[in-house]
């Protein structure tokens, strides 16, 4: 079998789609959970052969067509002098309230305080079978920024939005992005298929906001990895954004873009496809109704992509439109890999 994964993300694939999910390790997963009672979330990330474990659960239970590094997209500000802590979730010792407190982030050299990233997708690539795709992460840079005003994604995030143009977030990203960048490579290194970037504040901003502050830094970011990786593949996804959103993106060097639950796939394959792959995006709020809404959900959500010829939906890599929420059953994810394989196989 060949990897699927690998040949969707350069639009050359015939065969069935391949399907992985945002977040297929995590809390909804009893692999995960028993990992969990032993090791601290920190543990599970910073170990390697932890976080490879971690990684490789939903791969042998679910059979899924690629696996995402089990890591978390903040510690980028950790390594550049924020304090970061998870009680379980992530608190940050002090915040970007102002543009003096640029001065209290690292510049950092090389890759330190990230390696064991790319130490995990090395554990990982020895363990994955070469049919699987494996694929790296970043945050964001406009994501990384809300955390490091903010604290989190959570309220009308005033402040943030305030400091896009008072200085703090050019100044910010002035000391994110090469460390950014040399993260990806790094992680690139370790043979793999692909770097995603996870923009989940994306949506927060208009599509002429979106332009203004989100692509030029994106923009910044590919460049200086491209510089460093020149056959690197990069898939952008941003939360809550839409095709006058993703028209923004058209110059820059992505291999493809992951969207969320509100735009059909078909419509961005229609838009998108000749230039890009398009992961997603089944709603994962879908995965928690009783089983046979479920049922009738997974239904509506294949039934116009079973429709197009195998043409049209060259590039699809199938998967969620955010990730897997920790109430969902077990059952349900199952159910939503074999559904998929038996309507597209």
């Amino acid at each position: 079998m060949s990897n699927l994964f690998r040949a969707a993300l350069a639009r050359q694939n015939e065969d069935r789609p391949p399907v992985w999910l945002m977040r297929q390790a995590g809390r909804y997963h009893n692999h995960y959970r028993r990992i969990r009672e032993r090791h601290s979330f920190v543990d599970l990330c910073k170990q390697p052969q932890i976080a490879a474990e971690v990684t490789m659960g939903p791969i042998a239970e679910f059979d899924f067509d690629a696996a995402i590094l089990f890591s978390d997209l903040l510690f980028p500000l950790e390594a550049m002098g924020m304090p970061l802590d998870y009680t379980p979730g992530p608190t940050l010792g002090w915040h970007l309230d102002s543009t003096d407190d640029l001065t209290r982030l690292r510049h950092v050299e090389g890759t330190d305080g990230l390696a064991f990233q790319a130490q995990a997708l090395r554990a990982i690539r020895t363990r994955l079978p070469s049919t699987k795709g494996l694929i790296g992460f970043v945050g964001g840079p406009l994501t990384l920024f809300y955390y490091a005003v903010e604290g989190s994604h959570q309220g009308e995030l005033a402040r943030a939005r305030a400091g896009l143009t008072d200085g703090r977030y050019a100044g910010f990203c002035e000391r994110l992005i090469p460390l950014l960048a040399r993260n990806m490579a790094s992680q690139w290194s370790a043979d793999i298929d692909c770097l995603a970037v996870l923009d989940t504040c994306a949506g927060e901003l208009s599509p002429q906001e979106f332009a203004a502050h989100v692509v030029p830094r994106l923009a910044a970011t590919l460049a200086e990895f491209q510089r460093l990786c020149p056959d690197g593949k990069v898939l952008y996804y941003s939360k809550g954004t839409d095709a006058r959103h993703w028209r923004q993106l058209r110059k820059l060097p992505l291999a493809g873009i992951g969207i969320d639950w509100r735009t059909p796939v078909a419509d961005a394959l229609a838009e998108f496809g000749d230039q890009w792959a398009i992961q997603g995006n089944f709603d994962p709020q879908s995965l928690l109704l009783p089983e046979t809404d479920f049922l009738s959900a997974a239904d509506a959500f294949f039934a116009p992509l079973v429709r197009l010829p195998r043409s049209q939906r060259r590039g699809w890599i199938c998967g969620l439109g955010h990730g897997v929420l920790p109430p969902t059953p077990e059952r349900h994810v199952q159910l939503f890999v074999d559904i998929q394989r038996e309507l597209f196989s």
